[in-house]
């Protein structure tokens, strides 16, 4: 393959396939579904951080007569202590039942106790009220530290820590505990003329995508079970509806509706169990939607985290040794992304000696879920800053000290994998010789802050089916959910390889039924794996049309061939067809053409980026304003490039959030303060300056037209960037996140 290739379809900026429905409020979201005899469910939330559940009554909401069905723990069925594969993760089921509905404890404020379904909403809502909980109060822990001591109270009594491979004899709140070694890390720090060591603290921080959680389910008498809702993966909420209801997958149906984002947190379930069992009982569809306190209190945000590095280098710049302690909050149940974090937080870099520790912990919050490179944002905050300090210490420029240890083809990682073509190096001289790098930032209190970051990317299993019509279009059918464009881009690769215009192929989102499986979208995979099937498919496609164009000049398949989408004879005779002109004539040689392609991709490729930020600092008050940002990043092949940069801007927007304000506040008791937009506070439009993007293409040989997953990397560097500006602004290191006003001052030695 080479770098330089050029494409007639893929690199340009079609019109997105789904952006009329889009924008005119047709397209149908989770929320929008309505169908006969609907009836709407309610779900009874702790108010309790950690409490044994003594007893529930529902007898007197049972007797509303409004009220149609009741649900508790005790109906779900009995769940065995096993792991379950759910595609992109594999749980406890166990945990994951406990997480719908609480059994014998609450473990967080807002865990779900009990549901019915009612009427309408207003009457769901008043009856369950009725619903009688006796609780035993118990104290919660809140911090990850805290919950790692030998005192702290027990969230569950009979988890016992995985160390490597071995259980402890105790119970612990401490689920994991991992270690990635390579080379001798004494030897390497005995190596270093420079060692900088610190410890970060990072705050819970939600996804924030606008729609809140849904799930519509129909219960049919033969017990074929319809959900209706919005999710990252249709496949992914079918196999966890199985799992809990403890029925065949077969009798499952999941119909994806669109989805008003996710970024990791629509790939677990909460509500769709509830509402098909409030659907079972009461023998009618059930509709069950969260608010926007439910929300944050009830579903799975990022973790908080405590993270301790060191690093040694020498006087001349070079890495000698690398360590991380990396101890991340599950939430209530064990599963927090710190494999991922410890997979990432020092992969930007060639590092021969390096030693990761990771611990997974629960504590009394919700279940931690992904969000958008889950775990590597919290890790690369704290080896980003250590970075730059090691360079101010060095006089060393910062992004020749990434280039002159970047991350290249063929250098392993500490946690064990080689690099194949990577574009780490690539993406950081393009930063450097971006015009922002060397332009004058005059005036007081301003500082220009830069950081790397990594995320490795996954590939999963997609499928995708092709149907040729007459008039030379065609249909793609597939089971990704689209959250960023990737509509567009599956279709764009489709379109490639048959040499069609983007415009004459009809993607469209089907349910688990009408397609193959297919993982979840998430990890930067759909791009990469679904456009891949679809490049698969499109190729059975090409190689069936090419047997019809033989079948019908009456010559050999291997006679024709297929070049810009045009069939040409090659044995002398003067025949060619163009696709849509073959596409009519199918109906003489054969009828329809299908094409179909399931595919579990290796070749992933990791995905880097450099960020280069200019902020100001209001000493007196403690507030961070962004100037100017620009983000470099390697996508191995932009597809469709609006949509690229609009993953990098969106990355970066969140990213901003997470390091200025972002963060769960919560009171002694557990109860979470700021559970609405109002109070958790999101940057918007008049927080930031315009985002500069710069698309680095290395091709990644794992793709035929090199494509690397974009979503994730981007969320991954802006904490440690506006961390290094604001030292270069006022002189102080932030090692906690959000970087708020107060925490400032604070640092700053004003509170």
């Amino acid at each position: 393959m080479s770098e330089k290739k050029e494409y007639k379809v893929i690199g340009t900026r079609p019109i997105r396939h789904d952006g009329v429905d889009k924008v005119t409020g047709r397209a149908l979201y989770g929320a929008d579904f309505q169908t006969t005899g609907l009836l709407h469910g309610k779900v009874l939330r702790s108010r309790h951080a950690h409490a044994r559940i003594k007893s529930i009554d529902t007898s007197r909401a049972e007797a509303h007569p409004d009220v149609k069905a009741v649900v508790t723990a005790a109906d779900l069925p009995t769940a065995a202590d096993k792991i379950a594969d759910l595609g992109e993760s594999a749980v406890n089921l166990k945990y994951l039942c406990d997480n719908i509905l609480a059994s014998d404890k609450a473990l967080y404020t807002g865990h779900a106790v009990a549901a019915l379904a009612a009427s309408d909403p207003h009457t769901a809502e008043e009856a369950l009220e009725l619903i009688d909980v006796e609780y035993e109060v118990l104290p919660p822990v809140l911090e990850v530290r805290e919950a790692m001591e030998d005192d702290a109270p027990l969230l569950h009594e009979n988890l016992k820590t995985d160390a490597m491979g071995e259980k402890s004899e105790e119970s612990s709140n401490v689920a994991s505990h991992f270690q990635h070694k390579k080379g001798d890390i004494d030897t390497g720090f005995a190596e270093a003329d420079v060692v900088i060591e610190h410890d970060f603290v990072t705050g819970t921080v939600h996804q924030g995508y606008i729609e809140p959680h849904n799930a519509t389910a129909l219960y049919n008498p033969d017990g074929q079970l319809t959900i209706w809702c919005s999710t990252q993966g249709a496949f992914a909420v079918r196999q966890q509806v199985s799992e809990i209801l403890q029925i065949p997958v077969s009798k499952v149906k999941v119909v994806p509706m669109e989805i008003g984002g996710g970024f990791g947190g629509k790939i677990s379930v909460y509500l769709e169990p509830v509402a098909a069992l409030l659907s079972k009982k009461s023998g009618r569809p059930v509709k069950v939607l969260m608010n926007r306190a439910e929300v944050f209190e009830a579903t799975g945000p990022t973790p908080a985290s405590y993270i301790r590095v060191k690093m040694g280098v020498t006087n001349d710049g070079r890495i000698t040794a690398a360590e991380g302690y990396l101890a991340f909050e599950a939430g209530a149940y064990p599963g927090s992304p710190v494999g991922a974090g410890a997979m990432c937080i020092f992969s930007p870099y060639n590092i021969p000696n390096g030693l990761i520790d990771g611990y997974d912990v629960v504590v009394n919050k919700p279940k931690s879920n992904a969000y958008r490179a889950p775990g590597a944002t919290n890790a690369e905050f704290a080896a980003e800053t250590v970075v730059d300090e090691i360079c101010e210490k060095l006089g060393m420029d910062p992004l020749e000290f990434r280039i002159l240890n970047g991350a290249e083809e063929g250098v392993s990682r500490i946690d064990g994998p080689v690099f194949p073509r990577i574009g780490c190096i690539e993406a950081t001289e393009a930063a450097k010789e971006h015009p922002h790098y060397e332009a004058p930032l005059e005036g007081e209190n301003r500082g220009r802050g830069v950081a790397s970051g990594f995320w490795f990317n996954v590939g999963l299993k997609s499928s995708v089916a092709i149907n040729v019509n007459p008039d030379g279009t065609i249909s793609l059918v597939e089971g990704s959910t689209d959250i960023g464009g990737t509509r567009a881009s599956i279709a764009m690769q489709a379109a490639e390889v048959l040499g069609i215009p983007a415009e004459s192929v009809y993607p469209t989102v089907v349910d688990t039924n009408s397609v193959g499986y297919t993982d979840v979208t998430g990890g930067s995979r759909t791009a990469f794996a679904t456009g891949y099937a679809a490049y698969e498919a499109a190729q059975d496609v090409k190689q069936q049309m090419t047997e019809r164009a033989a079948k019908l000049w009456e010559v050999d398949a291997a006679e024709v061939q297929f070049a810009d989408g045009d069939f040409v004879c090659v044995n002398g005779k003067d025949e060619r067809m163009s696709f849509k002109e073959l596409a009519a004539r199918l109906d003489e040689v054969g009828g329809p053409v299908t094409g179909r392609a399931s595919v579990d991709p290796t070749g992933v490729g990791g995905a880097f980026a450099t960020h280069i930020v200019d902020v100001e600092v209001d000493p007196d008050t403690g507030k961070v304003e962004i100037l100017r940002y620009t983000a470099t990043q390697d996508a191995g092949k932009a597809v469709h490039p609006s949509y690229v940069e609009g993953q990098m801007q969106g990355g970066v927007t969140q990213g901003i959030g997470w390091a200025l304000n972002e963060e769960y506040i919560y009171d002694k008791d557990g109860r979470m303060s700021n559970a609405s937009f109002l109070d958790y506070r999101m940057p918007t439009c008049l927080d930031l300056p315009m985002i500069d993007t710069v698309i680095v293409e290395v091709p990644n040989p794992g793709h035929p037209y090199g494509v690397r997953g974009v979503g994730e990397v981007p969320i991954v560097p802006p904490p440690a960037a506006i961390a290094n500006a604001i030292y270069r602004a006022i002189g102080v290191r932030m090692k906690e996140l959000p970087m708020s006003p107060g925490r400032i001052l604070k640092t700053m030695g004003k509170l």
